[in-house]
C-alpha cells in the first residue's frame, strides 16, 4: 500500500522503494520528526491519534492530486500513531518524478495538504502538562481529544 498509517516505527527506505521508477530522474523524500521544543515548551513525547480509514482515504487524494497536477509521478505516504519519543520519526513521504523540480514542488503540497485534509491529531506532552493540539494547522482545538464530527467535514 503506498498510503498508510503504522503503529510501528516507519522504515524509511521501505517508503521509498514504493515511488523507484524506471522513468524516474528524481526521488524526493520529506522526513518528519518529532522535535523537543515546540513555541518555547520541551516535549517529552507526543501521542498521534487519527480515524484511520478516513485518513487513508484522504492521503489517497492526496496521490491522486498529486498525480493529476504532475503527471508520470508515483506517491508514497506514510504516517506513525500512538506514542512517538523525540526523533522518532511521524511521517514519510517520497516522490518520484521524470524531473526534479516536480518531484520537490509535489513533495511540499503533499505535506501542505495532510496538515489540511488528513485526520490526524496530536497530544502534546511537556515537562509541565499535556494538551491536545487538535488539527494539524492548530487552527481547531480537540480538548475532548478527538474531533467532532462538524470538524471532519469542514
Amino acid at each position: 500500500m503506498n498510503f498508510e498509517l503504522s503503529k510501528d516505527p516507519i522504515q524509511v527506505q521501505a517508503v521509498i522503494d514504493k515511488v523507484v521508477a524506471r522513468e524516474a530522474g528524481a526521488i524526493t523524500t520529506f522526513i518528519g520528526t518529532v522535535r523537543e521544543f515546540t513555541k518555547g515548551k520541551k516535549t517529552l513525547f507526543l501521542i498521534y491519534e487519527a480515524y484511520e480509514s478516513m485518513a487513508v482515504k484522504k492521503l489517497e487524494q492526496i496521490g491522486k492530486e498529486i498525480e493529476e497536477r504532475w503527471p508520470d509521478t508515483k506517491i508514497a505516504i506514510t504516517h506513525r500513531v500512538g506514542k512517538l519519543g523525540i526523533t522518532d520519526v511521524a511521517v514519510v513521504i517520497a516522490v518520484s518524478t521524470p524531473h526534479r523540480n516536480d518531484a520537490y514542488e509535489a513533495n511540499r503540497y503533499a505535506i501542505e495538504r495532510i496538515k489540511e485534509i488528513v485526520p490526524i491529531w496530536k497530544k502534546e506532552h511537556w515537562e509541565d502538562g499535556e494538551k491536545w493540539i487538535g488539527n494539524q494547522l492548530e487552527t481547531v482545538g480537540y480538548p475532548t481529544g478527538k474531533p467532532e464530527e462538524e470538524d471532519l467535514n469542514g
